[in-house]
């Protein structure tokens, strides 16, 4: 990670910790990642790693990586390592060996056992139907299952039988014994243990019995001396019974819950069960399709990981739920790459331009360089020629009010080269404009002309030295800022239609040889990545636009709904 780190900034997690190594109640801040291997992660994971794994960084302690691992159906390797990456990607490294939920099952069943002979769980015969029936409503308590009150010895034979194999799926079920009447509907006898015969990624068909996340969670917590055990606000009504395990069974630690807000941002779904929707019905190409909201495809895009632990930075921790404008996240991306991405020019919509007066010899080329506050990157050749190539947008033979770019019989500078007039426009049988043919003032290289004022400058490329590209313009996946918050319509139905467009351009010779997930800055149309996948150095060049210069998005949007659009 850099070394010019930004300033943390203040929030209730922050003081509870600083509090807590103040009173000595810890001398080491432990914290841990546990995601489940069940899919990619999202932004709002990256935010939930940059919280643990920074505040390790910051009071010289340690975060734990942990795979929850207790629902084998839906998990698998591709996802554990993809998570890995992920974490490694933001720039962070967790302590000693990747942890797994089933490195503990032997411990975890143990501590079942003795939950039992404490009288404090029970296996009960209920459906899972029935289950849910006896427990009751949010406005009504749950009532007891009527096999709540076997003995210690029955429930641990019952117990010791499900794991030897001898029940089918779904037959029974190990639950703790707290309180039906609870208020809190998580303490009305929740689940412990279920029979599912299903093969694990790391223990294969030694388990048919899996315990649940709200008891396996705190107990690995505890087995790991993890000091601040921090989730999201669904969590919080969770809470009493992470605690009511711990109190109940003889740990060496005893972690503290905390919840903090989720990360919820505008124009996107963070929902697995969603993104997964989104993957299957083919709206997006993958998990890693450069318009979704997952790490590897924010990766893909061209988001750096200093520009999105920025971004957790910046929104900050919080318990109140907020929207988080889209503009945030891209912006923190826009304001690192203004300052490392080099410059270079590309063509998106080519039109060609002729120069007529175009001397072979005589006409000069210049030297630019690719970052204008960091001369150490360099500069290369831009070469000129007798035909070059414009940006179609940048031509208008009716421009409007305050139009600064080319006209029929305007001038314009074009980009560390010369003045350049139009002359003539060339258009085919259909009207569509093919050609345009222009002269250079040959005594405005690298200097204004004298007696006129040119305004307008534009980026070009000699056509003889350019180099073809796929270049995929990317936008924002959903019209709407909350595409999931109308439940009369499946949020599908907002997705943007113009969140990909793939144009066949032109770059700078320059770029020939950049190696998948360079970054520039095309000058005057956005920052650019080549695509980790698909681009080929000196080969097919294929470039993702990252973000624009300006956040023309809210602008637009504004000036839209201004018009009733």
């Amino acid at each position: 990670m850099s070394s010019n780190k930004p300033v943390p900034v203040s929030h209730f997690i922050r003081n509870i910790i600083e509090d807590d190594l103040a009173n000595k109640k810890h001398t080491e801040i432990i914290t841990r990642f546990p995601p489940e291997p069940n899919g990619y992660l999202h932004i709002g994971h990256a935010k939930s790693i940059c919280l643990n794994f920074g505040l390790a960084l910051d009071y010289q302690g340690c975060c734990n990586l942990r795979f929850d691992d207790t629902n084998p159906e839906k998990e698998s390797e591709e996802y554990a390592r993809a998570i890995q990456e992920d974490v490694q990607w933001l720039g962070f490294q967790w302590q000693g060996k990747v942890r797994w939920a089933s490195d503990y099952f032997e411990k975890l069943y143990d501590f079942a056992v003795e939950l039992i002979r404490q009288g404090k769980a029970y296996v009960d015969d209920l459906t899972a139907e029935e289950i849910r029936e006896y427990r009751g409503t949010l406005t009504q308590p749950g009532k007891p299952s009527p096999y709540r009150d076997r003995s210690v010895e029955e429930n641990l034979d019952w117990f010791r039988r499900m794991r030897a194999g001898e029940f089918p799926d779904g037959a029974r079920v190990l639950r703790a014994k707290i309180d039906m009447a609870s208020g809190n509907i998580n303490l009305r006898d929740p689940t412990i243990y279920r029979i599912r015969r299903a093969h694990h990624i790391r223990t294969g068909d030694a388990w048919c019995i899996y315990p649940m996340y709200d008891y396996t969670h705190c107990i690995s917590d505890a087995l790991e001396g993890i000091t601040h055990s921090l989730c999201t606000l669904e969590f919080e009504d969770h809470r009493p019974l992470y605690d009511w395990f711990l109190d109940r069974l003889d740990m060496s630690a005893h972690p503290r819950q905390i919840e903090f807000s989720r990360l919820e941002l505008s124009y996107t779904v963070t929902s697995k069960r969603k993104l997964l929707q989104l993957v299957n019905e083919k709206h997006v190409s993958g998990w890693d399709d450069p318009r979704m909201p997952t790490i590897i495809g924010m990766r893909r895009r061209g988001y750096t990981p200093s520009g999105i632990r920025e971004f957790t930075r910046r929104i900050g921790i919080s318990k109140s739920e907020n929207m988080v404008d889209m503009a945030v996240l891209e912006a923190c991306i826009r304001e690192d790459l203004e300052a490392c991405a080099p410059r270079v020019m590309a063509v998106i919509k080519p039109l060609k331009a002729v120069i007529t007066n175009y001397v072979e010899g005589g006409s000069q080329s210049r030297e630019a360089g690719f970052h204008p506050e960091h001369p150490e990157l360099g500069s290369r050749l831009v070469p000129f020629g007798k035909e070059i190539w414009v940006e179609a947008d940048d031509f208008s033979e009716n421009p409007p009010a305050g139009w600064q770019r080319l006209t029929p019989g305007g001038e314009v500078r074009l980009r560390y080269s010369y003045v350049m007039r139009c002359n003539e426009v060339i258009k085919d049988d259909a009207g569509n404009i093919i050609e345009l043919r222009c002269t250079i003032d040959s005594d405005t290289l690298g200097k204004n002309p004298a007696g006129r004022k040119v305004k307008g400058v534009i980026h070009w490329l000699a056509a003889d030295h350019a180099l073809p590209a796929e270049i995929r313009l990317y936008d924002r996946l959903f019209t709407v800022p909350e595409p999931d918050a109308d439940k009369a319509h499946d949020f599908c139905e907002f997705i943007n239609p113009a969140s990909l467009a793939v144009m066949h351009g032109w770059v700078e010779a320059a770029v020939k040889d950049a190696a998948p997930e360079t970054h520039y800055q095309f000058e005057r149309l956005g920052y650019f990545c080549a695509d980790r996948h698909d681009h080929q150095p000196g080969g097919k060049l294929r470039f993702n636009r990252t973000v624009t210069l300006k956040d023309s998005w809210t602008r637009d949007r504004s000036q839209a709904e201004n018009r009733g659009v």
